[in-house]
């Protein structure tokens, strides 16, 4: 009887790294006290580049260095979310930087700072560079691993340019790839034949090492592309991944992106759930992390395109079930926590436009940075180059009163190719809102329209490319993407964005999919042009809300449940708001959380009174009793499981 893939791989896994020499020696250079401080290893998902950081992690330590690697995926795009994982991860409290680089300073006499599937975190990635790095003490090396290759400006980082170093990741050779899959297991006449058509990808090699086990000629072998075979080879590897529950289990994760748990009870109610988490995590291409399971992008992404091609309607269902459990978790989420969900949900959204707006693909040319006031005269000209004179003065009297509130586009060489003036409501003097003609406008719409106490409105007042105006141009979208950095720094305080230009409508098609709204009413004309403005209304959940309802929208669900106010712990209902004992509140919030399925009395007990409980369940009849009472005319949204529970029904 042949051996199962994922039992071959799991064996096997220890012998999977061949070759390298090149790339670790690269590496090794930063333990000693002449090589490079920062280095960018980069190449397509599945080369190699983490198995490469773990096997030189082991040979750093013993030689006396301290590694720390944070992974990327987890962590906030933001310096307090960095600060917070860096602090967690090396003993520090807080996110004072100045705390956090002198500890490690004293942690040995050379650590190694790992930042894997640095992709990621393109949003981070100016302050990374202008912020973090110059406050490095001299024993600290920085390696940066993601799929693409470093922006320019890291190359001219004045004094830091010259003591970095970029390592591309290329396949393996023909003899290593050959070496690989004689490791594991495969007859050379084939192994020949698999590296004729992979050239060296190791991610694919150890899937064909598993695939070719099971079908020793080989016949599903054929000319075709890298990517062909990392659709193929995952497909093979999950026709025969070992039972029937745990492909089950597979596809329906591959819609996520990252495997709890919860999640799984959510998608698979009639399974065990932690059963099905140790099915996953005893994958090879599992990773285990601090908040859940991590399947190989690569394979993942493969099994979902799969999945959605043969079966759309079980792909929509998968993503339905994943959006409600997000939610249901998301809305109870401390602050440290909340990133994972807001990335939860953006995993969710196709949208290419939301998507790429926070996940970009391509390596950026173009830097975004604060101004600086050397910067004042090129300001000067790009303004009044594309503004009149009215509009010029307005701006310019900006520059003048806030110039931390503007930001440059700087090109490969440094030049100033672009700017942006962004403004926050809670740090302005309202006064100056009302001597400019455009935030005039601005300030009499939120007069009209208030927010709660509390949040906040971000102002873009202008963004301007020295060749391209405000239309679209790779300068505009340097400065919307450095916008999404805003908006995770301001949420959940984050109400509203404001925006002005000329060409408007060049945007409208993008600016409708994204929520914004034009104020047709509040229009400017100065210099004799027209400056219209929108407004985008994230909602009182700020940013994660937003995000929740374009996926919401894309599922085809109508949008979060509406009849609990969480925050308030109150039931929303036509005749008003209702409120709620902790333990009405506690029944309700489960249900809704576990909307149109079926809860028995005891799991309501174990969650809502506690595991502690010895009372009858009888007491779960009463408190839903009174919840039906209160919810009036929608009453009959809870309805009875006879011999289980009760389950509350969508509108």
């Amino acid at each position: 009887m042949s051996q199962r893939m994922s039992a071959l791989l799991s064996r096997q896994a220890h012998q999977a790294f061949v070759g390298r020499e090149a790339e670790l020696e690269a590496l090794d250079a930063v333990l000693g006290d002449e090589g490079p401080r920062i280095v960018h290893v980069y190449g397509i998902a599945g080369i190699g580049k983490t198995t490469l950081l773990e096997r030189f992690a082991t040979q750093a330590r013993a030689a006396g260095a301290s590694v720390i690697r944070l992974d990327c995926r987890s962590i906030e795009p933001t310096a307090s979310g960095f600060l917070q994982a860096l602090g967690d991860a090396i003993g520090g409290a807080g996110d004072d930087i100045d705390f956090l680089t002198a500890r490690l300073g004293n942690l040995a006499p050379r650590v190694v700072l790992a930042l894997d599937t640095f992709e990621v975190f393109r949003l981070l990635d100016t302050w990374l560079r202008q912020a973090f790095v110059p406050t490095l003490p001299g024993n600290v090396r920085l390696l940066l691993l993601g799929r693409q290759r470093p922006p320019s400006a890291w190359e001219a980082m004045p004094g830091w340019g010259r003591l970095m170093r970029s390592i591309a990741m290329t396949p393996l050779s023909e003899a290593e790839a050959t070496r690989l899959l004689d490791r594991l297991g495969v007859d050379r006449s084939v192994a020949k034949q698999i590296v004729g058509v992979i050239h060296g990808h190791p991610l694919a090699l150890k899937l064909a090492a598993a695939a070719v086990r099971e079908d020793p000629r080989g016949d599903w072998l054929e000319e075709a592309p890298l990517q062909h075979a990392l659709d193929e080879l995952p497909r093979l590897f999950l026709a025969d991944v070992g039972d029937e529950v745990t492909r089950r289990v597979l596809e329906g994760t591959s819609v996520t992106r990252r495997v709890t748990v919860s999640v799984l009870r959510a998608l698979f109610p009639e399974l065990a759930a932690q059963d099905a988490f140790e099915r996953l995590r005893d994958l090879p291409f599992v990773d285990v992390v601090s908040d859940g399971l991590l399947i190989h992008d690569a394979v993942r992404d493969a099994i979902s395109r799969s999945l959605h091609t043969s079966d759309p309607s079980r792909h929509l269902a998968y993503r339905r079930a994943a959006w409600r459990q997000l939610i249901a978790e998301a809305e109870s989420a401390g602050s440290g926590d909340l990133w994972r969900y807001t990335a939860d949900m953006l995993y969710l959204i196709e949208n290419p436009v939301v998507r790429e707006a926070f996940f970009p693909s391509g390596t950026p040319q173009l830097a975004v940075e604060m101004a600086q006031s050397r910067d004042g005269e090129a300001i000067e000209a790009l303004i009044r180059r594309h503004e009149g004179e009215q509009a010029a003065r307005v701006l310019l009297q900006w520059w003048q009163r806030l110039p931390q509130s503007f930001s440059v586009v700087r090109s490969p060489g440094g030049h100033v190719v672009g700017l942006c003036c962004k403004l926050r409501s809670d740090t302005l003097d309202p006064r100056w809102l009302g001597e400019d003609p455009i935030t005039a406008q601005w300030q009499s719409h939120l007069g009209q329209r208030p927010m709660a106490k509390g949040e906040i409105a971000l102002f873009c007042r202008r963004w301007l490319s020295a060749e391209e105006g405000d239309s679209p141009s790779d300068v505009q979208a340097a400065i919307w993407l450095d916008l999404k950095r805003t908006y995770m720094e301001l949420r959940p305080r984050l109400r509203r964005v404001y925006l002005t230009a000329r060409d408007l409508a060049a945007y409208a098609s993008v600016a409708q999919r994204l929520g914004f709204e034009v104020l047709a009413q509040r229009g400017v004309a100065l210099d004799g042009n027209d400056y219209l403005s929108a407004v985008l209304d994230f909602g009182p959940a700020s940013v994660d809300g937003w995000l929740a309802e374009i996926a919401a929208a894309e599922l085809g669900i109508q949008g979060q449940p509406d009849v609990l106010d969480v925050e308030s712990r109150e039931l929303v209902l036509e005749e008003g708001r209702v409120s709620l004992t902790p333990l009405e509140f506690g029944v309700m919030h489960h249900l809704l959380a576990r909307q149109n399925k079926a809860v028995s009395r005891s799991e309501l007990l174990r969650d809502v009174w506690g595991t502690t409980y010895e009372g009858g369940s009888n007491v779960v009849d009463a408190v839903v009793r009174t919840v039906r009472r209160k919810l009036g005319r929608q009453s009959s949204r809870i309805e009875t499981v006879t011999g289980v529970g009760y389950r509350l029904r969508s509108r």
